[in-house]
């Protein structure tokens, strides 16, 4: 389990220190995950902010509120969104704006964040519908998506005009110190997280979460992508560059050590997932939405549903690119999925061992 650096949160319209130059706050969310941890980090000339939490209720004011109190008297210099999600970008425009300084992302983050901030519910296409249909939705469940459709520019600001580009391995020097910037995938197209080689520090944004797992989605937008495939790879990839005591700052729940036995666990979590949608499949063929119950045990709201049904099909396209499922379609346009490897047998009757094998008696 991860060891929390603190058992309790800044108030909100405060900061709090981690260490000299880099400060902790939390912006409110009006959702079930009900905040967002943001950071701000000290150069000489003013201070970075990383994150910058989603137009909505009081979240302006608390930015004000910071900025009268917080800053030491220095301004804000520039603002950096780990990636396009409207926690994370949703007060970037007007922080941009207020302060008249650069906006730092990558490339197909912010090339996301405009393109979602700017649909509208009259851009519900087609390929939306079908994917729905695909997933195997209700009739009624796609008039009530319609519906819905468009809200995402309506809880961020317009989004900066103009980026500067991030990319991995770069590097950005605040305040004398070198924060690395390592791109993770499959959260979202191309995450940046923030590492401090010094300070052995990793701002993490949603790409590693300590209570949490985050939401890996396939989107109608793009139906046959392989989402879980590129978030095992990054979570390697951070299990290799990263030593296993850095300290933690991420975008939800608190600051927190024990990465490394974090990074295992949600890859475990997920392969377990893998193998309980083969075994759902094994005996009979089911759509993705017949699936959820095997994925997830609380009841969903409108809300999590959608979510939910990204994530449940990022796992099948994820075993049928490893040759583990196919899918064929129904005369309703709905895809079916059911297991095809032979080996699912055998692996299911040593997952059974392993979890029923007793240790042995210490004495």
């Amino acid at each position: 389990m991860p060891t929390y650096l603190y058992d309790s949160v800044p108030e909100h319209g405060t900061t709090r220190e981690i260490v000299p130059g880099v400060r902790w706050l939390q912006m409110p969310l009006p959702m079930a995950l009900d905040h967002i941890n943001l950071y701000l980090l000290e150069d000489s000339d003013g201070w970075w902010v990383i994150d910058t939490g989603m137009k909505v209720g009081p979240t302006q004011a608390l930015w004000e509120k910071i900025f009268a109190t917080e800053l030491d008297g220095k301004p804000v210099k520039a603002v950096l969104s780990t990636h396009y999600h409207p926690d994370h970008i949703g007060m970037a425009g007007w922080l941009c704006e207020h302060w008249r300084v650069p906006f730092y992302m990558t490339q197909a983050e912010y090339l996301s964040g405009l393109s979602f901030s700017r649909m509208g519910k009259d851009d519900y296409g087609w390929t939306a519908e079908l994917h729905m249909r695909r997933s195997g939705y209700s009739e009624d469940q796609i008039t009530q998506s319609k519906a819905s459709f468009g809200g995402f520019g309506s809880v961020i600001h317009p989004m900066p005009t103009a980026f500067r580009r991030l990319c991995d391995g770069d590097r950005l020097s605040i305040n004398g110190s070198s924060w690395r910037v390592i791109v993770g995938r499959g959260h979202s197209p191309e995450h940046a997280c923030l590492y401090n080689e010094s300070l052995n520090i990793l701002i993490s944004g949603d790409q590693v979460i300590p209570r949490i797992t985050s939401n890996i989605s396939v989107m109608g937008s793009e139906p046959e992508a392989n989402p879980l495939r590129d978030w095992l790879h990054s979570l390697d990839h951070l299990l290799e560059e990263l030593p296993a005591n850095s300290l933690v700052l991420p975008a939800h729940n608190a600051p927190f050590t024990g990465l490394h036995r974090r990074l295992r666990y949600l890859i475990e979590h997920h392969e377990d997932h893998l193998l309980a949608l083969e075994e759902a499949c094994l005996d009979r063929s089911q759509t993705a939405v017949e699936l959820l119950p095997v994925l997830f045990k609380r009841k969903l709201d409108k809300h999590s549903l959608g979510l939910a049904v990204g994530e449940c099909i990022a796992h099948l396209n994820y075993l049928m690119y490893r040759g583990q499922v196919e899918r064929s379609l129904d005369d309703q346009g709905r895809y079916h999925y059911h297991s095809v490897d032979d080996t699912l047998r055998l692996r299911l009757r040593q997952q059974h061992l392993d979890r029923t094998t007793e240790a042995p008696i210490q004495v």
